[in-house]
């Protein structure tokens, strides 16, 4: 059987008004082994990450269905979308300043997740992402060990911070 032909995908939004990219595997599948997120795009959306403001200008790019009982706010920043109800983001200039943020996804770790879980493979930038998500762990770990299982009240800074890294944090 033939090799499936990617599927090219052109951006125009605020932040690459000409970008295009290839989705070479199937959406949500072939990850790389280290990499497990619990939570979709989709699922991160409708929780309520990043103050519902982070994708309000590029949803053409990625399926309508996403979308579809997202909490955003095309406004502002608002922490009120949030699961926790609570700001655990830190501005896009200090993610630039630390050197965190890679040309093809000017938004963050979010939105490379986001490409990659379409489709779109980049093997040495996958590979920084991927070990960025792995030292999340060491939230996990705290939340973990200072709140009692299923206390959402415990930590909810720290909690939505280990969400907006597609980790559920409800469950620990």
């Amino acid at each position: 059987m033939p090799k499936k032909q990617p599927n090219n995908i052109r951006v125009h939004d605020k932040m690459q008004p000409d970008y295009a990219y290839a989705l070479t595997e199937p959406e949500g599948k072939n990850f790389d082994p280290r990499f497990r997120p619990e939570l979709t795009p989709k699922e991160m959306l409708e929780l309520g990450v990043f103050g519902g403001k982070y994708m309000t200008d590029c949803r053409k790019e990625f399926p309508a269905s996403w979308f579809a009982e997202a909490k955003l706010c095309a406004e502002k920043h608002d922490p009120a979308q949030n699961c926790f109800g609570v700001n655990a983001s830190q501005p896009l200039s200090v993610w630039r300043k630390k050197g965190w943020i890679h040309p093809a996804d000017p938004r963050g770790w979010f939105q490379w997740y986001c490409r990659y879980y379409r489709g779109r493979r980049m093997p040495g930038e996958d590979d920084r992402q991927i070990k960025r998500w792995l030292a999340i762990r060491r939230h996990i770990i705290q939340i973990v060990r200072n709140c009692r299982k299923g206390d959402l009240s415990c930590r909810r800074r720290q909690r939505q911070a280990v969400l907006h890294w597609a980790y559920d944090s409800r469950a620990m």
